[in-house]
């Protein structure tokens, strides 16, 4: 791999890493910060958040069918600069309302980066598990990295420029990108042939079968995705609250500063950080293995420490939820791998637009039903539907249809 070829897929990572990132720092704060500054409870917050993640979805469709007829590096180009920009924006709300309206506009940035970038991942270069499985890497660690870093800098500069510095930061690597990717800014992409022949020979039958199993998980893994990754803070205030409450005393005592809510930041960042490890570990068996085999593995594990969460208190909860969430982030890829396998260059972007519709209205979906269920029953009755969410996706595994990959 060139130095410009090793450049060009670490800014698409950086991409994919604030992507996560600048959807994730309203449900740090939502649940750390803004429910006592405004008053208003974490369920109602999260109804604010929802318009954020239709966006999310709704725009992914025309995003890729802009990238396919115009320029995947022009619509990058426009990801980094639009999300950073209206994070900023975003910055300066000083009510609910505004905050949400703030949110619907990064989600429509931030549905530009999956169907564009992943299409540019799985075109330009060959053995795409690995490569898929690198990409997600850098995606969950801006998972990780939204709860601690939000909380960090919510601890020392207020929440406002939790919004305010990433979307600087974007903008930047937005200019970088642009310089990087000047000459084909205006120019559609030409895909190697080796990576629009479809690697997968499917018969008409299979071909509708497996693309209506992959938009079944889809969905199923982004109810269990959103779930797990925008309830984590909560989840570890509200199980691990007597940690924080320890470590406010000593830091209040040494420094004269709390920093209980950068602990549970950082405990998050851990448990997203090391399970996002799984990825690696899943991308190198796609290329190996039958996707189907790993996917019931993947939802097992899932199903295992879901039931975990249900009969365990006190500091192991931390190691349970590093158990499903290793679970849910290895289901990241192989999704990813199964569109990438079984559709054809000139159309991926928009292939993975709608794939991503699926997953992301879903995800918007998500939010007030894990609000709801916070608020009326807790915690407890979500970890009883993720787990049988993941019974789902175990069954739905089986009947997908058998792949070699043929990649080079």
């Amino acid at each position: 791999m060139t130095s410009s070829t090793k450049n060009y897929f670490l800014l698409l990572n950086i991409g994919h890493f604030l992507d996560h990132y600048f959807t994730l720092i309203f449900g740090t704060l939502a649940a750390l910060v803004l429910v006592y500054e405004w008053q208003v409870s974490y369920a109602d917050l999260l109804l604010y958040a929802t318009p954020g993640f239709f966006a999310f979805g709704l725009f992914s469709l025309p995003a890729g069918w802009l990238a396919d007829r115009w320029s995947y590096d022009g619509m990058m180009t426009l990801f980094f600069l639009g999300i950073g920009l209206t994070s900023i924006l975003t910055g300066f709300a000083h009510n609910p309302l505004e905050i949400g309206l703030g949110l619907f506009v990064i989600g429509a940035f931030a549905a530009i980066y999956h169907p564009v970038g992943l299409a540019i991942v799985t075109t330009v270069w060959d053995k795409t598990g690995m490569r898929i499985a690198i990409n997600g890497v850098w995606g969950n660690l801006g998972v990780a990295c939204a709860a601690v870093i939000t909380a960090l800098i919510v601890d020392i500069l207020g929440w406002r420029m939790a919004f305010i510095l990433p979307g600087i930061f974007s903008i930047i690597i937005g200019l970088i990108y642009a310089y990087h990717r000047l000459p084909y800014i205006n120019k559609r992409m030409e895909p190697k042939t080796s990576s629009i022949e479809i690697s997968l020979s499917f018969n008409r039958d299979d071909l509708f079968k497996i693309t209506i199993i992959i938009f079944l998980l889809a969905a199923i893994g982004s109810l269990i995705f959103q779930a797990t990754t925008y309830a984590l803070p909560k989840i570890m205030e509200e199980r691990l609250s007597f940690l924080a409450t320890e470590v406010n005393q000593v830091t209040y005592n040494f420094i004269g500063i709390e920093l209980g809510t950068s602990l549970i930041g950082s405990l998050a960042f851990i448990v997203f950080t090391v399970a996002s490890l799984a990825q690696l570990i899943v991308g190198y068996m796609l290329d190996k293995v039958e996707a189907k085999y790993i996917l019931a593995c993947v939802s097992l594990i899932q199903i295992t420490f879901f039931g975990l969460m249900l009969v365990t208190e006190g500091s192991i909860v931390f190691w349970i939820t590093l158990g499903f969430m290793i679970g849910t982030f290895g289901d990241i890829p192989i999704m990813d791998y199964l569109v990438g396998q079984s559709s054809k260059g000139e159309n991926r972007a928009r292939v993975y637009g709608l794939r991503y519709v699926v997953s992301f209205s879903v995800l918007a979906l998500t939010l007030p039903l894990v609000g709801y269920i916070h608020e009326t029953w807790g915690f407890d009755k979500l970890f009883y539907l993720l787990a049988f969410s993941a019974s789902a996706i175990f069954l739905l595994s089986w009947f997908l249809p058998k792949m070699k990959n043929h990649s080079t």
